[in-house]
């Protein structure tokens, strides 16, 4: 991965985004402000790293950050590089903060959280979350993004990621058209679709982020190793609606492709 923070991402990295439906940026944010993150949300849940007999629940949520550390995590030279990249060049939104936080900590009980998922973008006003909705032009989210502030090994509640799956859910919003399918519609049949993607666990030192298509399955799983997991899993929002007129970005060349559409 190149170091200098605003070269931002290779040829091989934006076309393997295309392909896989996600891209793995190390070294995205430095590990001090990963630090002062963390030590923000220990402050936030009223939990202490010294003091892991008060770890007693297997996930623990905050909601949004907006404190400068979490600012200056979602805003450097690379990602800001890397989103042009993707999304393309003033069509998306610099972030203000970052949210959610499923704070993962060692436990034999199940987390309850760990179906598999697409993240919906629009409709989120009904409190029925089954209702929410996402359509083919992927309206209200640019990107999903994983930020690792802990260190995160294969043991320590990575996110499981259905590699290629975008494209199957792409093809599968199609007929939906502009009104989109509601997760209950996605999820009628598990996802069943999506079971023979390869699954890629999304690990990596603290102060890496995961771009992922906004249209790719994932899920939690259980935290089988010793410390805490500090991660968030902000969207990248549009700055307006996809304009048919502009050139496709990525994540629209991954959708298209998909589809069988010419792009």
């Amino acid at each position: 991965m190149h170091r200098t923070e605003h070269i931002g991402l290779t040829l091989h990295q934006v076309q393997a985004f295309i392909a896989d439906g996600f891209v793995k940026v190390e070294t995205a944010f430095c590990t001090d402000v990963a630090k002062r993150c963390r030590d923000e949300l220990w402050a936030d849940i009223g939990l202490s790293p010294d003091h892991p007999e008060n770890w007693i629940q297997p996930v623990v949520r905050v909601g949004s950050k907006a404190s400068p550390p979490f600012i200056e995590a979602a805003n450097t030279g690379l990602l800001h590089r890397a989103y042009d990249q993707l999304v393309g060049k003033d069509r998306w939104v610099a972030p203000r903060g970052l949210g959610t936080f499923p704070i993962r900590f060692p436990s034999q009980d199940a987390p309850g959280d760990d179906g598999l998922h697409v993240d919906m973008s629009f409709g989120d006003d009904d409190p029925d979350f089954m209702s929410w909705r996402a359509n083919v032009t992927s309206r209200g989210r640019a990107l999903l993004m994983l930020f690792l502030f802990s260190d995160v090994g294969p043991d320590d509640a990575p996110t499981r990621i259905r590699k290629r799956s975008h494209a199957i859910i792409a093809r599968e919003l199609l007929p939906y058209g502009d009104a989109g399918a509601t997760l209950r519609q996605l999820s009628a049949n598990g996802f069943a679709s999506t079971e023979d993607c390869e699954v890629e666990l999304a690990t990596g030192a603290a102060g890496t982020v995961y771009l992922c298509h906004p249209f790719l399955v994932h899920a939690a799983q259980p935290h089988r190793g010793k410390r805490p997991r500090f991660m968030a899993q902000p969207p990248l929002m549009p700055r307006g609606e996809f304009d048919p007129a502009l050139p496709p970005s990525p994540v629209q060349v991954a959708i298209r492709q998909a589809c069988g559409l010419p792009f």
